[in-house]
């Protein structure tokens, strides 16, 4: 993870620096673009994503195991309602697989 985020620091750093401009970039988005569009690429992202969930969840459940009855219920209502965004942005990130990523513009 420490190597991607280096590596994309080091791409926009470049890119920002450089006078070569407008092309340079237009040739380095593209083979961005079709480096994310690889199907390797998507599998390890998602793969990464997919165990990171999974290992966020368990590390709560153990905090929450520990010391969930001691926090204060307004805490507990804001812990309810991030499991449930989470909840939805897991069931979002399915149906934009199964729709083929279509390369939707949204943001998340």
């Amino acid at each position: 993870m420490h190597r991607l985020t280096f590596i994309a620091g080091l791409a926009i750093g470049y890119v920002l620096g450089t006078r070569s401009g407008r092309e340079r970039y237009e040739q380095l988005r593209s083979s961005a673009q079709q480096m994310a569009r690889n199907p390797a690429v998507r599998n390890v992202a998602e793969s990464a994503a997919h165990n990171g969930m999974g290992m966020a969840t368990k590390a709560f459940d153990q905090v929450n195991e520990r010391v969930g009855h001691r926090l204060p219920e307004s805490v507990s209502e804001r812990v309810q309602a991030m499991r449930e965004h989470r909840m939805h942005a897991d069931d979002q990130w399915a149906t934009e697989r199964e729709n083929g990523w279509r390369g939707s513009s949204t943001t998340r």
